[in-house]
């Protein structure tokens, strides 16, 4: 398990030199788009429509931001539950996503997406979104601003705290860290 800086947008390189509970500090612009705005993106996607903006290498974070109070960039922002977005992720990462941020285990098909279209699932800590909403220094809604607190928002972030839990070998931090903690209560 190594620390790893990392600046957005990401490579295929640094998708593959990352392994499951590295903990990766993101430089960059990341998205943020929850539920209403995957349908929207999969919507888009079955109709052979371009998206409202270019998500190739980019990173979603699985979010829902609270309104900044004055002099703030942003509210408070923390992960939402990753599973509620398995139905788009194997899409979006075909369509060329790189990488997504959310909270608890996947679907195998979105394991399997990741190996397959060399993308990656990092987990942010849900309950410290003080702490994650100071990494943002900019925030700007790009697309479905009809959608309120789940429109589409780009952040710019530094050093943005995350953990890779499906990398693109195939590796599941959580199936790892189960394995050792049963050797430890045998």
């Amino acid at each position: 398990m190594a620390k790893v800086y990392i600046e957005t947008p990401l490579t295929s390189k640094d998708v593959l030199s990352l392994h499951a509970g590295d903990e990766v500090f993101l430089n960059g612009v990341i998205y943020v788009a929850r539920d209403a705005a995957h349908k929207r993106f999969l919507e888009r996607f079955e109709n052979n429509e371009q998206l409202p903006i270019n998500l190739r290498n980019q990173i979603i974070f699985y979010a829902g931001p609270t309104p900044p109070k004055p002099g703030q960039v942003i509210g408070s922002i923390a992960p939402t539950t990753a599973s509620r977005m398995d139905p788009y992720t194997p899409a979006m990462f075909e369509y060329g996503v790189k990488g997504v941020i959310g909270k608890g285990p996947r679907s195998q098909s979105v394991k399997d997406a990741c190996k397959n279209e060399k993308a990656i699932c990092f987990s942010a800590i849900g309950g410290l979104s003080a702490l994650l909403s100071d990494k943002v220094q900019a925030a700007e809604v790009v697309a479905y601003e009809d959608l309120g607190p789940e429109a589409i928002r780009e952040l710019v972030v530094k050093d943005f705290p995350v953990l890779v839990v499906y990398d693109a070998h195939g590796k599941d931090l959580y199936e790892q860290e189960i394995a050792k903690y049963r050797k430890l209560v045998r």
